[in-house]
């Protein structure tokens, strides 16, 4: 069940829906960090995080989700992604990013996203 749940958020971040897979999909104490720093605890915590970062963006170019897969003896997904963004300011840039969703009970408890920040 988990693994069509997961394919659905990838659909909805296509789509531009990132928020809408959150309120959809996340748990009250999903805890959520940005390559191996400190995860960010709780969903009011993460949507304000996650508010805070599409603030800052003017455009998203192309979110291209390039493979994804699930795990179902552990409960993860996994989706990588090429995301071509520009910035208020103008500030442009292309990521690769893999990101790393574990569910329990039909919600995402943890995810981690893995990339190389941009210089």
């Amino acid at each position: 069940m988990s693994a069509a749940l997961d394919r659905e958020v990838n659909e909805l971040i296509k789509q531009g829906k990132a928020m809408d897979a959150f309120e959809k999909f996340y748990a009250d104490g999903v805890e959520m960090s940005e390559n191996f720093d400190p995860p960010c605890v709780g969903k009011d915590a993460n949507r304000k995080r996650e508010y805070e970062f599409f603030g800052k963006v003017e455009k998203v170019n192309s979110a291209e989700l390039l493979a994804q897969s699930y795990d179902e003896a552990t409960g993860a997904g996994f989706s990588e992604w090429d995301w071509d963004v520009v910035f208020k300011g103008g500030f442009a840039t292309r990521m690769r990013q893999v990101g790393v969703r574990r569910w329990k009970n039909g919600q995402v408890v943890h995810e981690r996203f893995y990339y190389k920040p941009a210089m």
